[in-house]
């Protein structure tokens, strides 16, 4: 049916020397299959093809060599009574009992791919066990489907012609196949040639009936289920409505939060390592907000923490609430239009996988690597630099305690050299502290815009995380649903379209 619904094959099929190939002939109304002494059996089957339109893929499939086949409709001599069998392939099987072992492995196939098969007997021999024991009996439940032919009724006198198909008729019924039409032709003469030919343009009618009442029936089904599928076209789910879904979805695992922890986190580390010294040793003592959390802060902080499970807060009842909310909202708009068993599995796959979201959620925040282990470049620089002027300025302080001490002894003063009217050590002292608070104060700020950056760099990354999470459990379980019913809906239209 699929390969063409419009022909109908008709297997001519019998023993060495039956007139199978003569029939073949007498139906065609051509020499299409050599008979008699020239060629005492079918090697191969032979095609001849009434309609040859939209056969050729039917054709292949039956293992028919383009050299072997016949468009009857393309002849010159076309006749009239030939368009009865518009839409037949009639074949010319080889001789079953061919002592050829391929002849009888080609007749095997040939015989289970046919719409009808007609099996041609000779007067002599229809009652040879090869024939009822290797096809006839054993192709009962296909008596529907096939037509007994007594050949050569000519040489049979007119007085044993009732008798001969009488008992050819005993036999069918004992191999099961008493329902089974028997005609007497005479292929030579043209007896009974026109009665075959006509059941067989009846067997076609037939087919073409029950194809298009399959497709009546097919189209009757297509339209309840399309009313059932719903007139509404599906559609891939909004950008717009899917950005919220995601909105929810992070603010439940927690990404402001963590957002807010990785700025107060680079913070408290940039300002330990850009402060002025004598007083940045007081921000240690604070404690790393991102640590207190257990999240990923790198390969540093996954020895760290050793930890596969944040410490976020618990979801709140309201950002519950609201993914749901989010969730039923991308559900009912992608189910709009469609019909209800459609919405309603629609709506099942939104909801199947929700229970494995806090585990996902909170797997993805705790798997993002916010990269707050690495400070720029220039905080080392900043903290070299501080040192050294902390270390400047300790110098001028004990360099001035040393002049205090010799001066409080009476001992000889010791000569000084001056930096812009100021003693060299009083220079290094002011210069060292001054510079080293300015410096902190420059650092701080500096500090802040890095925070501010990491936290909008980790804002995305976890977004970006939670994104992958509500694909994989919602977005795409929905999104399958409505590729499932597009496919459905284009089969439809196919199948109503006829």
């Amino acid at each position: 049916m699929r390969l063409s619904a419009r022909h109908t094959v008709v297997g001519i099929a019998g023993a060495t020397g039956s007139g199978k190939s003569s029939t073949y002939n007498a139906l065609t109304g051509l020499e299409l299959s050599a008979v008699g002494v020239r060629r005492p059996t079918t090697s191969w089957a032979s095609a001849c093809v009434w309609g040859h339109e939209d056969a050729e893929e039917l054709l292949e499939w039956l293992g028919i060599p383009p050299r072997h086949r016949t468009a009857r409709d393309s002849m010159l001599d076309e006749r009239r009574d030939d368009r009865q069998l518009d839409g037949v392939v009639l074949l010319d099987l080889p001789d079953h009992d061919s002592t050829e072992v391929s002849h009888h492995l080609e007749v095997d196939r040939l015989v289970q791919l046919t719409d009808l098969l007609v099996w041609v007997l000779d007067p002599q021999k229809y009652a040879d066990a090869a024939i009822h024991d290797r096809y006839l009996a054993p192709l009962q439940s296909h008596r529907d489907v096939m037509v007994v032919v007594l050949n050569h009724i000519d040489t049979v006198p007119e007085d044993q012609r009732e008798a001969m198909v009488a008992d050819v008729r005993r036999l069918l019924a004992a191999d099961g196949l008493s329902a089974v039409p028997v005609y007497a032709v005479s292929a030579r003469h043209g007896i009974g040639i026109e009665d075959l030919r006509g059941e067989i343009a009846g067997r076609v009618r037939d087919k073409a009936s029950t194809r298009l009442r399959l497709e009546a029936d097919l189209r009757a089904v297509a339209e309840r289920m399309a009313e059932q599928s719903g007139e509404g076209q599906a559609r891939s789910l909004s950008e717009q409505r899917v950005r919220e879904l995601e909105g929810a979805l992070a603010d439940a695992a927690g990404v402001p939060t963590v957002v807010e922890a990785v700025e107060r986190s680079t913070r408290v580390r940039g300002g330990q390592a850009t402060g002025w010294p004598v007083v940045s040793w007081v921000a240690r003592l604070r404690p790393d907000p991102l640590k207190r959390l257990h999240l990923d802060l790198g390969d540093a902080g996954r020895q760290l923490t050793g930890l596969s499970r944040t410490s976020l807060p618990a979801t709140t009842p309201v950002q519950r609430a609201r993914v749901d909310t989010e969730v039923r909202a991308l559900a009912d708009e992608a189910a709009a239009g469609l019909g209800r068993p459609w919405a309603a599995s629609v709506r099942r796959a939104s909801t199947s996988r929700l229970d494995d979201l806090g585990d996902r959620l909170d797997a993805a925040m705790a798997s993002t690597d916010l990269q707050v282990d690495r400070l720029p470049w220039w905080t080392r620089a900043v903290r070299g630099l501080q040192w050294l002027l902390l270390v400047t300025g300790a110098a001028g302080l004990a360099w001035l305690l040393v002049l205090a001490v010799l001066g409080f002894l009476g001992l000889p003063e010791v000569a000084t050299p001056s930096a812009g009217g100021l003693p060299a050590p009083t220079v290094m002292l002011l210069g060292g502290v001054l510079l080293g608070i300015l410096l902190g104060l420059a650092g701080r700020v500096l500090v802040r815009a890095t925070a501010r950056s990491r936290a909008r760099t980790a804002d995305k990354r976890l977004r970006r995380a939670v994104a992958e999470v509500a694909t994989e459990l919602v977005v795409a379980p929905v999104s399958a649903e409505l590729a499932a019913h597009a496919q459905v809906r284009e089969a439809l239209a196919t199948i109503r379209r006829g």
